[in-house]
């Protein structure tokens, strides 16, 4: 046979292979995605168990590696116990597995040595390449759109869609997988994604795909996948930067491990990387974003001691830091010593502190910032006052903000329509609506025009007022001015004509008004609600179908409101025909809602129709809560149907469910309203298993003294007498009085034997009401014995009767 066809056999046969097992995890293939891939470069070199051994994804053996003796490390790191890495000692003795995968590739002494002799050179040429990767913009690309559908689709995968994302994968470029990574809604995918990837014959990641993947998790608080894709970093030999070190360190600063945020900086020495100014800024802005501020100094102190000069972010890390910690002045204090240290400040430096000013309403100081900076020749310009007028705007400093805006047009400056509308949105929220009113005349008279969000928010303070005609003038001023209304513009003045009770002139104005705009769910909903406060009921349903025949769905909430207002009024038949509705036209209807109708159908009383929507429900595909299963306990308990009630109970922890306070109660008040005690104790008995009630006992006996069952509740003393706490006393105080109460003071004494016997001393007042019945008994001894045992305890004093001598 000719080598060639051999060698097409031999591609058919792996073909073949690589499609029978695709249909076998393909359902599986997101949660293996998770797994740590090993290269698919080194597969043809090396031995099986060489690839396991380098596939094995352990975090124990993330900080592997032979410990760099660094003088920056050491002055760095004596804050800080940076020498473990997860719990485990960085010692070379220990990271044999590690060691011995170093050797069994190309092992160089010189390693570590050569790396940092080329880092100028390969870092410059890298960052070359993720700048290019940068602007290019790929994520529009038709495959990079098509790699995002696919991974969205893992739900419904196939073995068809695995092997078509496999070769649209081969096909990308690595600024495209880049893109790919960036583009998809959720992180997790993202990650599971790339292990997915690098596991794939024939592919190998680019190192620009490593350092985008890093960059995505600095976003998110997984930094355990952070660690591990650096740890892939590592043992596939990929050239590390001090870039990538600082992906994992925000990762774990967002996560709240400020500690293991801070390790990454011995861990990265350890891999022979240099620290440079760009991770030590991190470290600085982990530190202050963990309130850690007398640290951050102290590290910027030892910067200085290995030879890495701070810069102007740096400071400006600092001068947040203080700010945050209310100490302006000591921020005042570093931006004017800034020159002195060699580094004078910009524009960041000064809207730092004017932010906090500005939040803090400290106007005067931050007109005396704002000269320093004209001083130290950073001139305000249109973007500074744009800045003051917004934070001022924001904090609800409005008056302030308008002298600012002022200030700017008399410089030669022109605030645009945001920064007016900001303001105009300050008066709104405080409720002067002339003044802002004011303002908007003014912005036409500058010919800046207001846009429809200028005019949305004084339509949103007008309604807020109550002033629903202003509100209908300043719409038609809307049109006069070529402003077009949206549908935000619509909803504020329907959601105020629906505040003031006028929600059938509200829904009449949508109709009439439809051809202009496009109402949305939020509209309808506004609408719906409306109508539901004031008891049209009928007009709210129709709203809600005419809301789905648009196109809308109302969420499970806006259902439940409705069903509840049904269910109130005592039309529950309705709230089961509007449920049912909305499930058939597919909106999104949940077990509050099927719970909420069976609740109505037991306060009626009609349990046949409670016990078919509870039905219904698995039908649905929707299983019973605590809540649920509660109701109808509850309901079957109170009309007497105690079997059906313990079928219900069973029903609830054979599926899993365990009962709540309210399950527990119910159940005892009714049977023991019926006298079922002893249905009631065995039920309990199962109960107790899945969920523990330490006073379900307690509950019992007071429903039992209430009810009249007092013998019975006696019978149950031996349960709440184990622990002896004051919850049992009181328990057995209420038998003590039952007794009393039906003219049986032996059954007291009893009880306060049995206390007495478990060391626990009751009420003085009782007691001597229950010897005084037992001595109208003749009960003497008794009566004796009771009183005695408190003598013993000292809480009386004996009554030694003196004798007269004549």
């Amino acid at each position: 046979m000719p080598i060639s066809a051999s060698i097409h056999r031999f591609s058919k046969i792996t073909a073949s292979h690589t499609c029978s097992r695709s249909h076998h995890f393909h359902r599986h293939l997101f949660a293996r995605m998770g797994a740590t891939p090993y290269s698919s470069s080194s597969s043809n070199t090396h031995s099986p168990s060489e690839i396991i051994g380098q596939s094995a994804d352990r975090d124990d053996d993330f900080g592997c590696i032979t410990e760099t003796n660094s003088e920056k490390s050491r002055v760095l790191s004596s804050d800080h116990s940076l020498y473990s890495w997860g719990g485990v000692k960085c010692n070379p003795d220990d990271f044999n597995e590690f060691d011995k995968s170093e050797e069994d590739e190309d092992n160089d002494d010189d390693f570590i040595a050569v790396n940092s002799i080329r880092v100028n050179k390969e870092r410059t040429v890298f960052r070359s390449k993720i700048k290019a990767d940068e602007e290019e913009d790929e994520s529009k690309h038709p495959l990079v759109n098509e790699i995002c559908r696919l991974v969205n689709l893992r739900s419904k995968w196939t073995p068809n869609h695995e092997l078509e994302l496999k070769r649209i994968l081969r096909s990308l470029k690595p600024s495209q997988i880049c893109a790919a990574l960036r583009a998809l809604p959720d992180e997790r995918v993202a990650l599971k994604f790339f292990y997915w990837a690098d596991r794939q014959w024939r592919y190998k990641h680019d190192p620009i795909v490593y350092h985008a993947m890093l960059k995505v998790l600095s976003k998110t608080k997984l930094c355990q996948g952070a660690k591990r894709v650096l740890y892939l970093m590592v043992r596939r030999r990929i050239g590390l930067w001090p870039e990538d070190f600082g992906f994992v360190m925000v990762s774990f600063s967002r996560a709240g491990h400020l500690r293991k945020s801070l390790q990454v900086l011995t861990l990265m020495q350890r891999f022979g990387v240099d620290l440079d100014i760009s991770i030590c800024n991190t470290a600085i802005n982990v530190l202050v974003e963990g309130e850690r501020l007398e640290k951050a100094l102290r590290f910027c102190e030892r910067m200085k001691v290995v030879g890495i000069e701070p810069n102007v972010i740096t400071y400006n890390c600092l001068i947040k830091g203080y700010c945050e910690m209310n100490q302006m002045g000591d921020a005042l204090k570093l931006i004017d010593e800034m020159p002195l240290r060699g580094c004078s400040p910009d524009k960041v430096s000064y809207y730092t502190v004017m932010g906090f000013l500005c939040k803090e309403k400290r106007v005067e100081e931050l007109r005396g910032l704002l000269d320093k900076t004209s001083k130290s020749k950073l001139v305000p310009d249109q973007v500074t006052y744009n800045t003051l007028v917004h934070m001022l705007s924001k904090h609800g400093n409005g008056d302030d903000a308008l002298g600012f805006l002022r200030e700017a047009e008399e410089n030669g400056f022109c605030i645009d329509k945001v920064g007016h509308t900001a303001i105009v949105n300050c008066y709104c929220q405080e409720g002067r609506l002339d003044k802002a009113k004011d303002i908007v005349d003014e912005m036409l008279l500058k010919g800046c025009e207001p846009d429809v969000v200028t005019y949305t928010s004084v339509l949103n303070g007008f309604c807020r007022a109550g002033e629903i005609d202003r509100a209908k003038k300043m719409l038609n001023q809307m049109y006069k001015h070529g402003c077009k209304p949206n549908c935000v513009s619509y909803t504020v003045i329907l959601n105020g004509l629906c505040r003031e009770g006028k929600s059938l002139e509200a829904r009449e104005m949508m109709s009439a008004s439809e051809g202009w705009w496009s109402p949305n769910a939020i509209t309808y909903g506004v609408i719906m609600h409306g109508l539901r406060r004031e008891g049209k009921l009928s007009e709210a349903r129709d709203v809600i179908r005419e809301m789905i025949r648009h196109g809308f769905y109302p969420n499970p909430v806006e259902i439940n409101l409705l069903i509840q207002s049904f269910c109130r009024a005592g039309e529950t038949g309705q709230a089961r025909k509007l449920m049912e509705e909305c499930l058939k036209s597919g909106c999104a209807v949940n077990v509050v809602n099927f719970t909420t109708v069976i609740h109505g159908f037991c306060k009626t009383g009609d349990l046949d129709s409670a016990l078919s929507v509870f039905d219904d429900m698995y039908l649905n595909d929707k299983h019973p809560d605590e809540v649920t299963y509660t109701a109808v306990i509850d309901a079957l308990g109170k009309k007497g149907r105690i079997n059906e009630a313990i079928e219900m109970t069973k029903k609830m922890i054979h599926s899993g469910t365990n009962p709540t306070q309210v399950t527990y109660r119910s159940l005892i008040h009714n049977f023991c309203k019926h006298g079922k005690v002893n249905d009631l104790c065995k039920l309990i008995e199962k109960l107790v298993l899945r969920e523990n009630c330490k006073t379900v006992y307690n509950q019992v006996i007071e429903k039992l003294c209430y009810f009249g069952y007092v013998d019975e509740a006696y019978g149950l003393l031996g349960k709440v007498l184990r622990t002896g706490s004051r919850i049992d006393a009181n328990s057995c105080h209420i038998v003590m009085r039952s007794f009393l109460k039906n003219e049986n003071p032996i059954g007291s004494y009893r009880v306060a034997c049995r206390m007495f016997n478990r060391n626990l001393v009751p009420e003085l007042k009782v007691c001597e009401e229950v010897s005084k019945k037992l001595v109208l008994i003749r009960k003497f001894d008794e009566a004796d014995k009771l009183m005695l045992r408190f003598v013993e305890r000292g809480h009386i004093e004996p009554k030694v009767k003196k004798r007269t001598f004549e």
